[in-house]
């Protein structure tokens, strides 16, 4: 009999396709009665593919020993709860990192040289009545990336090719990187042009660029959130952009997910993106096969391939 794995939520089509060839798939997220379907379908659960794992979710589930998340964030599992229980997390880091990396530095240039509202004023047919405004570069400035970890490095490569000076913050200074570490990051805001945050989210980064830190930017600062929404204190960031205490925001996250704050959709300072960061076919696909290559390594009694817990 092929082993019982659980789908939280929709993954790629090729991604259930290939879980569907290997498993038993029960898919959760298609109940219409979650909970009598965890309670026929509980006892036989012995892994999970994708994330949304609570502790309640665990110990409804009594022979659950893997939980194999697409994505390389894993905010939305308790691994602490995971950990205490016994239960096996991995993620899909590494796959994602170009496409990640690629989309902020499109984001950064769209935001520096107003690329969409730009458009805008060709579309509506302003160009014989005048040149558009004169914008900025990223050249010469310096930007400092919030979490210097497998992303952060390759924006801080591609940054580094625009010409930019790089430094950055963490909870450790890394001491192989040829970056300027700040152990504050405050400091780091007020020296630097631009502010990449590319941190893990939950409870230990939630707010960590506070309404200080985006003070600190100033009115010719930038700031691009490619992390989490809740690691940046959203009604700052938005009053900063309104009174003109920083220069613009680059955002692909937000803190309420997908509802954005609508103060935001009149502003020509700012870029919004729907949660898009490795949304690519390429990447996507490579996330779905390192779930399912992570459950093949499990239940064939192998070491996984990206653990966390």
């Amino acid at each position: 009999m092929k082993p019982a794995v659980l789908i939280t939520h929709k993954l790629l089509d090729t991604c259930e396709t290939a879980l569907d060839a290997r498993f038993d798939t029960r898919r959760l997220y298609q109940a219409a009665d979650r909970d009598a379907f965890l309670a026929e379908n509980a006892a036989s659960v012995t892994a999970i593919a994708g994330g949304n794992v609570s502790a309640d979710l665990m110990d409804r589930l009594p022979n659950l020993k893997m939980i194999s998340n697409f994505g390389v964030g894993y905010d939305s599992i308790d691994t602490a709860a995971a950990k205490q229980r016994g239960i096996s997390v991995t993620n899909t880091p590494d796959v994602l990192n170009d496409a990640m990396a690629e989309i902020t530095i499109g984001l950064m240039v769209a935001l520096s040289r107003k690329i969409v509202p730009a458009d805008a004023y060709t579309r509506a047919g302003k160009w014989p009545s005048g040149a558009y405004p004169l914008q900025t570069e990223l050249r010469g400035k310096t930007v400092g990336i919030v979490g210097l970890g497998r992303i952060g490095k390759e924006i801080a490569a591609r940054c580094q090719m625009m010409k930019m000076r790089v430094v950055y913050f963490g909870r450790h200074q890394q001491m192989h990187q040829p970056f300027v570490y700040y152990d504050n990051l405050v400091d780091m805001a007020r020296d630097a042009d631009w502010l990449v945050v590319i941190t893990p989210g939950g409870k230990e980064t939630e707010r960590l660029v506070s309404a200080d830190v985006v003070e600190a930017l100033g009115p010719n600062g930038f700031l691009c959130n490619m992390a989490r929404g809740s690691v940046v204190d959203e009604p700052a960031l938005v009053s900063a952009l309104q009174n003109g205490s920083i220069a613009g925001a680059a955002l692909d996250v937000f803190e309420d997910e997908p509802n954005v704050p609508e103060a935001l959709f009149g502003m020509d300072n700012v870029v919004l993106s729907p949660h898009q960061g490795s949304a690519t076919n390429e990447t996507r696909n490579a996330m779905g096969d390192l779930v399912v290559a992570n459950l093949d390594a499990f239940f064939a009694g192998d070491p996984l391939l990206t653990p966390v817990v």
